[in-house]
């Protein structure tokens, strides 16, 4: 038997009952610290730094022995000085969201971060992807931060998309302001300068008499301009972001 204590945010996944408070926990010769703490309800992507008897352990540590004192802090904190010895490094920013998260998606692909999404992906499938390409996995299924593929995640407990997106820049420190261009919001591709006169074709004259800089998605086709739409989300985008226009 050996001693937990989860420290803040970490409490929203335990019991009523474990919240704030130390508590037994029978944890076997050959078990690993991620293992023990994901069997508790935590996944190891929200983990940022776990002390056993005082110091500061990885993960895969093992065994933890009769009596140990496991405290387990948040990924949002830092303790100090204290390094979070063998936890996963800073998730990359590069990100796949899960079906549940389209609105975030765009939002981050307006901002210029490389946001894979679709909503018909099966767990393991996602989960495969983001190890094999370095992502960042975005959810509020816990469970799906726990597959065994998944190593870098955020789970986000916001429901509303622009929340959502609060929470992501301040636990990843991002720049949420749209660049003057960014990616496309339908299919995530970086979008190209495009000459005025290659897409007059596909525009109202409204928007030809109003707008002199365009840009096109290579894959998609897809044509942008800074008008009222992009407008609008780069005024929603500057609000979590905390920038100005």
């Amino acid at each position: 038997m050996s001693d937990f204590r989860f420290y803040a945010e970490l409490n929203d996944f335990l019991p009523l009952p474990r919240r704030g408070r130390s508590f037994t926990h029978a944890v076997a010769p050959h078990e690993s610290l991620k293992h023990a703490i994901e069997s508790l309800g935590v996944p190891h992507t929200e983990v940022g730094l776990v002390l056993l008897d005082g110091v500061p352990v990885g993960l895969q540590h093992r065994p933890l022995g009769d009596g140990g004192r496991v405290a387990v802090y948040p990924a949002w904190q830092t303790l100090g000085p204290v390094p979070a010895v063998g936890l996963a490094d800073v998730p990359p920013r590069r990100f796949i969201a899960d079906a549940h998260l389209g609105r975030l998606a765009r939002y981050l692909r307006f901002a210029g971060y490389d946001t894979l999404y679709r909503n018909d992906w099966p767990d393991a499938e996602l989960a495969a992807l983001a190890r094999a390409e370095d992502r960042t996995v975005l959810t509020r299924d816990r469970d799906l931060l726990m597959h065994r593929d998944v190593v870098h995640g955020c789970y986000l407990r916001a429901i509303e998309p622009l929340e959502q997106l609060r929470e992501l820049v301040a636990r990843l420190r991002l720049d949420a302001r749209a660049p003057r261009a960014s990616r496309c919001l339908l299919c995530n591709t970086p979008l190209a300068p495009a000459a005025k006169e290659a897409v007059a074709d596909r525009l109202l004259p409204r928007t030809l008499a109003d707008f002199d800089e365009f840009w096109r998605c290579p894959d998609c086709e897809r044509v942008y301009w800074r008008g009222l739409h992009w407008q609008r989300l780069r005024a929603a985008l500057g609000k979590p972001a905390g920038g100005g226009a």
